[in-house]
This record gives C-alpha cells, sequence and structure tokens, in this order.
C-alpha cells in the first residue's frame, strides 16, 4: 500500500510551508557574492541571503570541500574579539533536513558572541550543496569530519575543544559522526534519531505520514540518491521481500549502531526531543541514553518534531537552545555552570508544563498501574472506528501549546471496530510518567495483521483525550492459532485527573501508518487464564 496523493500533497504543503517559513523569516535565499557559484548539479536559489548578510555583518559565507570533492555551502561565524593566534572552541551544525543553510544563523550569532567558532553547512544533496541525499550515510559522516577539518585550518578554532549539534537531521549527523570521529567532545543532538528502524518502522509497522512527508521534502529540496528512492518506493509499497535491505539501510544509519565506538570517545552527549514527535519517537532515545556511559543527559518536552527547538532558530527566548548553550560551556570551555551536577533526565510534562529531574530514565516512574485486559473481545479491520493517533505534526502542536491532544468519545465507539477496555475511577490524579507496555493474546482470521493500541484519559463525559499510543504489525501468523503480542507505547509525561478513568482501545486503522489487514479480515483480542492481558501504566507517586 502506497500513500495516497492527497497524503503526499499534505506532507510536502507542511514541510514547503516550514522551508519557506525559516527562508521568509532569516531572511529568502539569494546569490551571494562570497558564495555565488552553486555546486554541481546543485539546485538554484538557496545561496546565502544578502539580507543575512546585511542583518549579522559577522558572518561569512564560504564553500567547503566535503567527501569525494563536493562543494558543501556553509557559513562561519568567529568571536568579533578575535585576536591574532587566540583559540575558541568550535561547534558544527549540520543543516536539519530539507532546510536551508542560515537555519542556524540566529544561534550561531549567539554562541559566536558567547565566544565559540561556529560553522553551519548545508547538508549535501539539499539546495546549493553538491552531491545527492544520503540520509546519513557514510559520506554524511566524512562530511562532518571535513568541515571540522576545514575549520581547524581556516579559523581560530581549537583543536581540542570540537562540539556537533544540530536539529533533527543535524542532530543524527552529529551523533554518527561522533563514533568516527574522536576530536568531537560534545554534542547537543535535538530532535533527532538514535534508531531509524525503531523511528519510522516501530512495531513492524511503516509510520506512512513521516515517510511521506520525509520523502516529498527531500524531492522538494534536494537530489535524493537513488538509493533512497528505491529504499522509500520498497517501504512505502510494504515490499517484504526487500524487508531485509531496509533493515540493513536503516541500522547503517543508526547511532545505535555504533555505540561502542561513541562510548570509547567519550563525547559528553546530550540528547532532546518532544513527546509527540512524529517522526522519531521518544522512546528510542530513552533506550539509546541508558546506553551511554559519558557524559550525558537527556530532555523531553511537549510538542512534535522541532518545535521544541523551533522558535529559538528564529530568536525567541527558548529554553533548549539555552540548556545546549550550557552543555556546551561545560563541556568545550570548562565552565562551572552546574550542568554536570543536575538530575541529567529533564522531563517536561504536558500536563502543567513543569520540568522533573530525575537520576535515570528508570527512575522516572515509581510504580505501574495495571489495567486488565480481560474477556474476549473480536474486531474486523477495515473499518476505521473513530480513534487514532492525529495528524503529523498538527496534532501535537495543538497539545504543546493548547494541551488540546487527539480526542475520541469512547462511549460512541463502534465495538465491532475498536476493542476498548477501562480502569475503575481513579481517586486521586495519575501522574504518567514513561513507557506504558500491553500484553495481549491475538487470534486473527489472516496471516497478515495491524493493529494500534491507544491509552486515553476518559473524563466523566467519556471524552478520551490521548495519552499515548503505538502500532504493531504481523506476519506469517497462522489463522486461527493465537500469539502474544507485546507493544511498547510511546512514551509521556501526562497527568490524569481525579475522577477520570483511562482506557485502552485497540483498532486496526489509522492515518499515520500502513496497515496490513487483507479485507474482511478480523481480529480477536483475549485474556487466557495461564496468560492473561494487560497494560501497565507507569506512574509517578
Amino acid at each position: 500500500m502506497s500513500p495516497s496523493r492527497p497524503t503526499l500533497r499534505t506532507a510536502v504543503g507542511t514541510v514547503s510551508a516550514a522551508v519557506l517559513a525559516t527562508s521568509t523569516l532569516a531572511g529568502a535565499p539569494a546569490a551571494n557574492s562570497a558564495a555565488s557559484a552553486p555546486a554541481s548539479g546543485a539546485r538554484s536559489g538557496a545561496t546565502a541571503p544578502r539580507d543575512v548578510a546585511a542583518r549579522f555583518p559577522d558572518v561569512k559565507f564560504v564553500d567547503i570541500q566535503g567527501d569525494g570533492g563536493i562543494t558543501l555551502k556553509a557559513n562561519v561565524f568567529t568571536p568579533g574579539d578575535a585576536p591574532p593566534g587566540r583559540r575558541y572552541p568550535l561547534i558544527v551544525l549540520p543543516t536539519s533536513w530539507g532546510m536551508p543553510q542560515i537555519e542556524y544563523v540566529v544561534q550561531a550569532k549567539k554562541l559566536a558572541d558567547a565566544g565559540y567558532v561556529v560553522v553551519g553547512y548545508n547538508s549535501r544533496g539539499f539546495w546549493q550543496s553538491g552531491g545527492q541525499i544520503e540520509t546519513a550515510g557514510p559520506p554524511d559522516i566524512a562530511d562532518a569530519s571535513k568541515v571540522i577539518d576545514w575549520a581547524l585550518a581556516h579559523t581560530p578554532a581549537d583543536p581540542g575543544k570540537v562540539g556537533m549539534g544540530g536539529v533533527s537531521y543535524g542532530a543524527g549527523i552529529s551523533l554518527l559522526a561522533s563514533a568516527f570521529d574522536k576530536r568531537i567532545k560534545a554534542v547537543a543532538a535535538l530532535s533527532g534519531w538514535a534508531d531509524l528502524i525503531d523511528s519510522i518502522y516501530s512495531g513492524r509497522t511503516q509510520h506512512q505520514q513521516a515517510a511521506a512527508l520525509l520523502g516529498g521534502a527531500g524531492a522538494l529540496t534536494g537530489r535524493p540518491s537513488p538509493e533512497l528512492k528505491t529504499i522509500l518506493k520498497d517501504f512505502l509499497a510494504s515490499n517484504l521481500a526487500k524487508e531485509g535491505d531496509m533493515l540493513k539501510w536503516g541500522a547503517k544509519r543508526s547511532p545505535v549502531t555504533y555505540l561502542d565506538r561513541i562510548n570509547a570517545n567519550g563525547a559528553a552527549i546530550m540528547l532532546g526531543n518532544a513527546w509527540g514527535d512524529s517522526l522519531f519517537p521518544p522512546n528510542q532515545y530513552a533506550d539509546f541514553y541508558e546506553k551511554l556511559k559519558g557524559p550525558k543527559r537527556l530532555e523531553f518536552r511537549p510538542g512534535d518534531h522541532a518545535t521544541a527547538e523551533g522558535l529559538g532558530l528564529l530568536g525567541l527566548p527558548n529554553d533548549t537552545w539555552d540548556h545546549t548553550k550550557r552543555w556546551f560551556d561545560h563541556y568545550l570551555k570548562g565552565a562551572d555552570n552546574g550542568v554536570d551536577r543536575e538530575a541529567p533526565v529533564q522531563l517536561k510534562s504536558r500536563s502543567t508544563g513543569a520540568y522533573e529531574g530525575y537520576k535515570s530514565w528508570k527512575d522516572v516512574p515509581s510504580a505501574n498501574r495495571r489495567i486488565a485486559l480481560n474477556g474476549t473481545q473480536q474486531i474486523r479491520t477495515d473499518r476505521d472506528s473513530g480513534a487514532n493517533g492525529g495528524t503529523v505534526f498538527l496534532s501535537s502542536l495543538l497539545d504543546q501549546f493548547f494541551r488540546l491532544p487527539p480526542m475520541a468519545s469512547i462511549p460512541l465507539l463502534p465495538r465491532s471496530a475498536a476493542a476498548v477496555w477501562q480502569s475503575e475511577r481513579y481517586t486521586s490524579a495519575q501522574h504518567v510518567r514513561g513507557t506504558a507496555k500491553l500484553h495481549t493474546t491475538v487470534t486473527s482470521t489472516a496471516e497478515s495483521g495491524t493493529g494500534i493500541a491507544y491509552l486515553y484519559d476518559v473524563g466523566p463525559l467519556g471524552v478520551g483525550k490521548l495519552v499515548s499510543h503505538a502500532p504493531f504489525t504481523f506476519h506469517g501468523k497462522a489463522p486461527g492459532k493465537p500469539f502474544g503480542v507485546d507493544l511498547e507505547l510511546f512514551s509521556t509525561a501526562y497527568d490524569v485527573p481525579a475522577g477520570h478513568r483511562l482506557a485502552v482501545v485497540v483498532d486496526s486503522v489509522d492515518p499515520l501508518y500502513i496497515e496490513h489487514n487483507p479485507s474482511g479480515a478480523k481480529l480477536t483480542f483475549s485474556s487466557p487464564a495461564d496468560d492473561p492481558s494487560w497494560l501497565s501504566v507507569p506512574v509517578r507517586d
């Protein structure tokens, strides 16, 4: 099954709006005398803008030779008072997927004013940088080292104090580079990924809107490589014959694959993400964080992909970038600012907007509440029950700014299309913190199928607000034979008010995902006496 044309148009439109907003607010791309010659085959109209140069007179637009001799379009900020012979810490910022090279100019200027050399560069294959989109493949990692080489040769950068960071694609490249370049001493990876497969193929289910958005943005703003085109085609077409190839491709681009190298190199790593990230759900970052052995920090906030740091890119007050600067100040400058003594896991609740500090991710919940999934329920798989995870970006933005997550009337959900279980009403508030886990027994009338599990906060009128969800897909099961399903829902921090209850809903259709249910198939959920079904909710008492 491939995404519909409306889905692709929506995805491309969303990315187009993001690119245009960034370009407009920072200055529309235009030719610049310092970087007027486009790279061979590069997309035109994305050179350093004149009005950015006018607004930031300290910026210098340069061409840097990347891996294989391609040209990387870059901009450089240096401290204004740099005397001859003095060295400054270096921060390298690769751009996000589809973003022009001016993405970081506001934050780069602030960092330069604070005593850093900052080099931001357009990732290969996008806009006027040369090459093709390799999706954080080996050429992208080699590019990062080439940029560091250039900065050490052409700026007053200190070779012993090198940091990397970025948002989204820039975060992933920075983490991967820290595995292969020992010069990198500190990383700030914001809205990135540690496991690419677990991000867009979690539960063995294609995240349709996320993949379509990435593919559409790549085609709109860059030059996808033949390999990327093939991977996306097979992924969105549910080509199981190529599943092994897709898994190998994703593993090659996942920092978790190189965890031993990252730990051996010992860079101080700060990870930041949003609870509702449509592209890279928080679970994979939390799992990766627990496996890091060097200095580390994990921050989760309300919002969607890159929305937690987005306002900071426009120069507005932003705690994500404030924390990033403190991280670099301590681990590149040696500043005694206390960031190393704070609780390393910082969570901002979706309900209160307040930060909570924990010693580790495992320490976040202090107890678990089990909801028994008793009895036997059967659903048809070709019907949309009305329960869903929302719309990419829009839903989590509404939750971030207005605390309005996707909602559904639990009593009105058709039981022919949705299996529903509810807890008793809670006499006190339930502070959900961490990762809810589902265990159940499924019997299918077909060998393949997809289900989506939802956890709702249900008020007195039966209206449920989405707390979390996650999809699961199975293949090769014997029709009519029960099998177990264990599923982790996406991690979150949400407060269920006293007097409310929690509801567990499982259906088979959600616009966010590609489903694998043959027409007319049915799923039965049961709770055998020797293997009862349940959903475990992590709470902080």
